[in-house]
C-alpha cells in the first residue's frame, strides 16, 4: 500500500509562486534602473498581474522592498553557512570566507547598491532596524550556524559574536570601506581568535 503524498493546498502553493514572480520580476528591473525608477505599477506588469493585486499581497512599496531584501538576505545567509561548514575546522578562516561571501553577494545585490549609492529611498532602515526582520533574523539564523558549528562554545557568546558579525557586515555592505576580501580577513582576525578562546572546535 501506497502511503499517502503530503500535498500543498492549491491556494498555497498559487501566493507561494505569485510572490516569487513578482519579486523576480522587481529583480529584473532593477538591473536596468534604480529603485527609485522603479514604480510598482511596472513591477505589476512585468509580472503579468495588476497593480492592485501586487499591493493587496506586499500591502505598500516599502512592505515590498522588505520582502525583496529579506528573501535575498535568506540567499546570503545560505551561502554564509555553506562558507562557515567548509571551514568549520578553523574558526578565523570560516569567519573570513563566510563575511567575504556575505559582501560579495550584496555588493551585486540591486537594492544594496541603491543604498550605496545614496539612492535609498528609505531602504536604509529597512536593514538597519533592530527591531526590524531583517536585522533580527539574520542574527538568529546565524547565531544558530554558529551554534551548531561549534558547540563547544558557550552559545550566549556565540549569540553575541553573531549579533556584531550581522551589524558589522551590514554596515560594511551599505557603506564599504575597502574590498570585500581585504574587509573579511579584517574582521575575521579579530573575531576567529575570540571565537577559539571560546572553544570554538571543529
Amino acid at each position: 500500500m501506497t502511503a499517502a503524498r503530503s500535498r500543498v493546498p492549491f491556494a498555497e502553493a498559487a501566493r507561494t509562486l505569485l510572490r516569487a514572480t513578482l519579486l523576480d520580476a522587481a529583480g529584473d528591473l532593477l538591473r536596468e534602473r534604480a529603485w527609485s525608477g522603479v514604480t510598482m505599477a511596472d513591477v505589476a506588469a512585468a509580472a503579468g498581474v495588476s497593480r492592485q493585486t501586487l499591493y493587496k499581497e506586499f500591502g505598500s512599496r516599502q512592505g515590498f522592498a522588505q520582502e525583496y531584501i529579506l528573501r535575498e538576505t535568506d540567499r546570503f545567509l545560505t551561502a554564509v553557512e555553506a562558507a562557515i561548514a567548509a571551514h568549520v575546522a578553523e574558526p578565523e578562516r570560516a569567519l573570513a570566507a563566510a563575511m567575504e561571501v556575505f559582501l560579495t553577494s550584496a555588493a551585486a545585490e540591486p537594492l544594496i547598491k541603491a543604498i550605496v549609492a545614496g539612492d535609498d529611498d528609505g531602504l536604509l532602515g529597512l536593514v538597519t532596524n533592530r527591531a526590524g526582520p531583517v536585522l533580527s533574523g539574520a542574527t538568529a539564523r546565524l547565531a544558530d550556524c554558529l551554534i551548531t558549528s561549534w558547540p563547544t562554545a558557550s552559545a550566549p557568546d556565540l549569540r553575541f559574536v553573531a549579533e556584531n558579525l550581522v551589524r558589522l557586515a551590514v554596515s560594511h555592505a551599505a557603506s564599504p570601506s575597502g574590498t570585500a576580501a581585504h574587509t573579511a580577513r579584517a574582521v575575521s582576525a579579530v573575531f576567529g581568535p575570540y571565537l577559539e578562546s571560546l572553544g570554538a572546535q571543529g
